[in-house]
């Protein structure tokens, strides 16, 4: 349904073909830009993609609903694709995005194995498995101070939850749940983890612990697996740019394809860096809409930095800062040498790319899973340090002040820099021949035959 969805699939298939494998990914109509599965298509011939005839669209004012319903709107279009499909060539397995848990009927009906990409982490997947047993059990009081604890994973306030969850009664709660369940029918799930990232989770999802009244799922364990952008003909500027600074010197800030701020916190963020004195580069969205600034959509207006920012602030912090608007290769970026931390939204890709190049992140969560993944960072692979203004809404010049200096130049930061390199190095180790992450996609490939 959404460019952060698509992404991660297409790298996949690169994985399939790499192995002889051929690929053919359904996309809907109403989902990722146009432009970009024809960029995709274009640079990657070897993967095809299928367009399904359009549905009439039956918007929901939740944005998780709209999504559910809409993937379900287009089972129809699935399989008819499906059927013609097989005429041609039998069909192996259909991997399915976390949200398309619809096709899975579809899939039992034609008697092809169905099998989840879930682009979360583990220990999401460990507590999203728990949930329906444990939420009726556990009923949540003040999401503020209610503690949670499951198997797998350090506890969690109940406000660490994506707000779909709070509300028993209501319509996206069910779906919600629904959707668990459903990823239990598939045959396997491929995780975009690595086993020595999460083992505690990893653990109890292999015990059984997070499915005690059905019998988990193969799940294999296939990450990280980076999604590269796709080469521009020119390099980007801030590329150039970060060229020119010391080693480890920069402080990158990025909070993803939809992560924006009002501007009173974006003034908030330029007052703190600037007071810190450290090197910056810092990606702005504009601000969320004021008409509905709890629906989650992408923006679409070019900010208006004059705006946006404190009077003065660009030419004050010139010669040692860098804003680009809307759009940064953030892979090429984090494997820069002169970057040094990550202000981080928390989405799991963006972690996941951290991990990949060892940088340590300091972690601000905006929405759906990002809390939890917080934690994870945070408390459980300690490759991380949280803004704690997040939980109020609003963070201060000075905690964004006090966290950038601390991570560039502190002594203290050591051990943070130290483990996400130990990291690092275990994530490649597990991508390479004889690695976890290697042999488990070995593995699933053979359940294919």
């Amino acid at each position: 349904m959404g460019a952060g969805h698509l992404r991660p699939m297409v790298e996949l298939a690169k994985k399939f073909v790499r192995h002889g494998i051929s690929v053919i990914i359904p996309v809907i109509t109403g989902g990722p830009a146009p432009d970009l599965v024809s960029k995709y298509s274009n640079s990657n011939p070897s993967i095809s993609f299928h367009i399904l005839p359009q549905i009439p669209p039956t918007p929901h004012p939740v944005p998780f609903v709209n999504i559910l319903n809409t993937l379900k709107g287009y089972n129809d279009g699935l399989r008819t694709f499906l059927i013609k499909q097989s005429d041609i060539s039998p069909i192996s397995a259909i991997v399915l995005d976390i949200f398309c848990v619809h096709a899975v009927t579809i899939a039992s009906e034609l008697g092809i194995p169905a099998y989840f990409l879930f682009t979360c982490s583990a220990s999401t997947l460990s507590i999203f498995f728990q949930l329906p047993t444990y939420l009726p059990a556990h009923p949540v009081g003040d999401i503020g101070t209610t503690i949670m604890q499951f198997s797998g994973v350090p506890p969690l306030l109940a406000s660490h939850l994506p707000n779909e969850l709070f509300d028993p009664t209501s319509e996206q709660y069910k779906l919600c749940m629904y959707m668990i369940n459903r990823w239990a029918e598939g045959k396997g799930i491929l995780v975009n983890s690595f086993e020595s990232l999460e083992p505690r989770a990893v653990r109890a999802l292999k015990d059984g612990f997070c499915l005690p009244n059905s019998t988990t799922p193969s799940i294999y364990y296939i990450g990280p697996v980076i999604v590269y952008e796709e080469q521009k003909e020119e390099r980007h500027p801030c590329l150039s740019w970060l060229d020119a600074q010391p080693k480890k010197s920069v402080v990158f800030l990025c909070f993803g394809s939809l992560g924006s701020f009002p501007i009173e916190q974006l003034k908030e963020i330029a007052n703190g860096l600037e007071n810190s004195g450290q090197r910056f580069l810092w990606v702005i969205r504009s601000p969320p809409s004021t008409v509905n600034p709890a629906k989650v959509v992408e923006p679409t207006a070019e900010p208006d930095l004059d705006i946006l920012l404190p009077e003065g602030f660009l030419n004050r912090t010139k010669d040692w800062g860098m804003i680009v608007k809307e759009w940064v290769p953030q892979v090429e970026i984090l494997k820069h040498e002169t970057v040094g931390g990550f202000v981080s939204h928390c989405g799991w890709n963006s972690t996941l790319e951290a991990v990949n190049f060892g940088v340590p992140m300091i972690c601000w969560p905006l929405y759906a899973e990002q809390k939890m993944n917080k934690v994870f960072s945070v408390v459980e692979m300690k490759i991380g340090v949280e803004l704690k203004g997040y939980e109020e809404g609003f963070v201060r010049a000075d905690e964004i002040e006090a966290k950038v200096r601390w991570i560039i130049e502190s002594d203290e930061a050591m051990d943070l820099k130290n483990r996400m390199m130990a990291v690092k190095e275990s994530a490649i180790k597990a991508m390479e021949e004889g690695g976890s992450s290697f042999g488990a996609f070995i593995e699933f490939l053979e359940c294919l035959h």
